[in-house]
């Protein structure tokens, strides 16, 4: 687990967040065919209350959540999917998640850039054939006048 030297624990800071459980919550149900709506319900109502505390142990126990682990033990720890690690980064340091996004969209721009040359290849392919094809009609196939 992540621990500052005071003692705070980031991921139960984290987890009492509600657009917190909103995005875990939302991520079991798209992933997870057993995830517990009905518990998941009970968590969500409570988050943002001063009383309300939810550990990841607490969380995985009560709705059979599959996207993160809690370990305990000699080499135990709190481990999570990359969709929820990333987001834990992005809440816990802006300089993560700006260079996330950065990251993204430098990635699309190169994704972008290789479908167009992947047209543009096509596009001349099939102007040259378009030329190939007619001549080859007035060549072969049409009668002369």
């Amino acid at each position: 687990m992540v621990r500052d030297e005071e003692g705070t624990d980031h991921i139960r800071n984290w987890m009492r967040n509600r657009n917190t459980l909103e995005f875990i919550g939302l991520w079991e149900v798209l992933n997870n065919p057993n995830f517990k709506h009905v518990e998941f319900d009970t968590f969500r109502k409570q988050a943002g209350l001063n009383s309300f505390n939810l550990t990841p142990k607490k969380w995985i126990d009560a709705t059979d959540a599959i996207g993160l682990i809690s370990k305990s033990g000699r080499y135990g720890g709190t481990y999570a999917h990359k969709d929820l690690a990333f987001e834990f980064g992005s809440w816990i340091s802006p300089m993560f998640k700006l260079l996330l996004i950065k990251e993204y969209q430098r990635l699309k721009e190169i994704e972008s850039n290789q479908y167009n040359l992947e047209w543009n290849v096509k596009r001349i392919l099939t102007k040259t054939n378009y030329v190939i094809h007619t001549d080859a009609v007035r060549d072969c196939i049409l009668p002369e006048i």
